[in-house]
């Protein structure tokens, strides 16, 4: 049997070994592993800015974007000793060990076990506890176009500086927008979640009938909110990770100013590197504008004493206190 291919990377000072190399892992674009993997040398400074020192789990197509695909929580035996990780615990009471990045060498060893995109936690490991991160992720249903998402987006902007929070988008890399807020971490989960579920309402308010903050599918109209993403051990694809789409489209940093006229397509791991060295990173000064979640925790305690109390958590967390009833609002009318 002939011997296995494989090549060696140098990365952040690490020979890190690359096996199959030539491996097509987007065949719609005949781009390889060694083509991702050099994407992911040459953009990672700013790969890195979003996950630094953040445990990230493993999503591994090792097959590339046609096979299969399963996630790794825990790293697994035989990894480097250079390579960082942190413990993290699960509303089931479980833990595991992952990897927390530190340079590009984390991101070689990573797309070489068949990872493409990053999903981090929004805390870093010195305090898990505490995000330094809220997620506005906006999903369109399936029947509304892009052009919605960039309008909601807007507004998802307008509300943030209302509210002296300071919003970094991209593209999701897939059919939606995220907006991401750095925060000094001095809130816990539940804080961060209620603050992001309040300003989803707010858009909802200004966008009726084009933005919702619904968690049941059969409610939702337009483009969604999904608060349920800062919820403790949430992950969403990282900026500047390559999706597992046909196209390799990138989860790209944006400019404001982008935003009413960017198309996802545009925006790939043949084209993103050009960009990056062209134009900078956007939202590369992320970490120097931390904000305080106080005036949108306020919002969030007018909603409150006007009625709105929470909103259905993800199914792998226990009953919440305050939380409505966990079931489908149509079959909860039928049980009436």
């Amino acid at each position: 049997m002939p011997a296995r291919e494989y090549t060696t990377v140098d990365a952040a000072g690490q020979e890190v070994r690359v096996s199959s190399p030539g491996k097509v892992y987007f065949p719609a674009r005949g781009f390889t592993k060694m083509d991702l993997i050099e994407y992911y040398l040459e953009c990672a400074d700013a790969v890195l800015t979003g996950l630094f020192e953040r445990p990230t789990v493993l999503k591994r197509w090792r097959d590339g974007v046609e096979g299969d695909v399963f996630f790794q929580k825990r790293v697994p035996k035989g990894a480097p000793e250079w390579l960082q990780t942190a413990t993290v615990h699960f509303p089931s009471g479980r833990s595991a060990t992952e990897m927390a990045p530190v340079d590009a060498a984390h991101l070689v060893w990573a797309a070489n076990l068949g990872n493409i995109d990053f999903n981090p936690w929004p805390s870093r490991r010195s305090d898990l506890e505490h995000p330094d991160e809220l997620r506005i992720d906006l999903d369109p249903q399936p029947d509304v176009p892009f052009s919605e998402v960039r309008e909601v987006a807007l507004t998802v902007h307008d509300v943030l500086e209302e509210h002296g929070c300071t919003g970094w988008p991209k593209t999701s890399g897939s059919r939606g927008i995220h907006v991401y807020v750095r925060l000094f971490p001095e809130w816990g989960f539940q804080e961060v979640r209620r603050a992001a579920l309040a300003l989803a309402r707010e858009v909802e308010r200004r966008m009726p009938g084009r933005a919702t903050s619904k968690w049941w599918k059969e409610e939702r109209v337009g483009v969604f909110l999904d608060y349920n993403q800062n919820a403790r051990d949430r992950t969403i694809a990282s900026a500047y990770s390559v999706r597992a789409v046909a196209d390799a489209k990138v989860s790209c940093g944006l400019a404001w100013d982008e935003v009413a006229d960017v198309e996802p397509e545009d925006l790939r791991l043949d084209t993103v590197p050009a960009r990056l060295r062209e134009r900078g990173d956007p939202i590369g000064a992320i970490d120097e504008h931390p904000c305080r979640l106080d005036a949108l925790l306020d919002l969030s305690r007018r909603d409150e004493e006007q009625g709105l109390g929470d909103a259905p958590w993800p199914p792998n967390f226990p009953k919440m206190p305050g939380e409505p009833k966990r079931v489908q609002p149509s079959r909860a009318r039928a049980e009436e």
